[in-house]
């Protein structure tokens, strides 16, 4: 019993965990309505500088963090300007298109500077796991659980009590009204770039922190998107029930069911439970329905 307990919490703080990861598919999409398909290539281009600012440079983490944070809103805010800007305006088709063209590019541009090696990811949290009793629970995901809490309760707060958040999710309704309305359309995208990238940093760290980094580790971005379309891409709140209830399914399936099978169930029920839910509720658990006149 105690080793169940245990993969339902460890199941649940990877959720979390794929959670966070998912919050920067959401905040993008509110801001934007693009769905932004290369957010498992902002983690790890996260994870890449975080890795250079400590093991190249030699930054201690009190100055490596902040400034890496800095660095990957600069690189969002980079991409908004020269892959987005110009689209304002066009068919979200467009826009999503070039998020997948960005997906291939930013790997190539990772296998570019970085090559496929595997490197030692500086040690952020600390590796010594939390005992309670008999239980062992990683002390990079608890401590990634309780900042992906708070992170959503912010954001929450951010869009639906602040102006500036109120301005964001107008500019996703429609660019053309949210600009005749004199709101910066440019500038809440562009913002919204930066706020995904840096909670994509965020992840990186708490998902490689005392691991190995290479590559391939963009493919939690893949992870997390069950997440956000069982949520709903609108909510930020909901991303936390979703995560939970996706990382305590695939922990089960995979310590359980894997093994009495003998195959990788655990790898596809998040995407099971995704299409369950879009079947009954194609705008996910909390998302927004669409009314339109005819």
């Amino acid at each position: 019993m105690v080793y169940f307990i245990n993969d339902i919490i460890t199941g649940a703080l990877i959720g979390l965990l794929y959670a966070l990861v998912a919050m920067g598919f959401v905040v993008i999409y509110r801001a934007s309505k693009v769905f932004n398909f290369a957010q498992g290539e902002l983690v790890i281009i996260g994870g890449f500088i975080v890795w250079f600012t400590t093991m190249q440079v030699g930054l201690s983490l009190w100055l490596s963090i902040p400034l890496s944070l800095v660095l990957a809103g600069l690189v969002g805010y980079a991409i908004e300007r020269i892959f987005l800007t110009k689209l304002i305006g066009e068919s979200v088709f467009s826009m999503v298109m070039v998020t997948v063209g960005l997906l291939i590019l930013l790997r190539g541009l990772v296998l570019l500077l970085f090559g496929p090696a595997v490197r030692p990811f500086p040690i952020i949290f600390p590796l010594k796991p939390l005992f309670l009793g008999d239980m062992l629970i990683p002390m990079n995901l608890l401590i990634g659980g309780i900042i992906t809490v708070v992170a959503a309760v912010g954001l929450s707060w951010f869009f639906n009590r602040t102006r500036s958040g109120l301005r964001m999710t107008a500019v996703a309704e429609d660019h053309v009204v949210a600009s005749s309305m004199g709101i910066s359309v440019k500038g809440s995208i562009a913002f919204a770039w930066i706020l995904g990238s840096i909670l994509s940093t965020i992840g990186a760290m708490i998902f490689l922190s005392g691991k190995s980094l290479t590559f391939l580790a963009s493919d939690i971005g893949f992870a997390a998107l069950p997440v956000a379309l069982f949520a709903g891409l609108e909510s930020i709140g909901g991303l936390i029930l979703a995560g939970v209830i996706i990382g305590v399914a695939q922990s089960l399936t995979t310590n359980y069911l894997d093994p009495m099978i003998g195959g990788s169930l655990g790898s596809v029920v998040p995407y099971i439970i995704m299409l369950a839910i879009l079947l009954v509720r194609p705008t996910g658990l909390f998302g927004w329905r669409t009314i339109e006149r005819v």
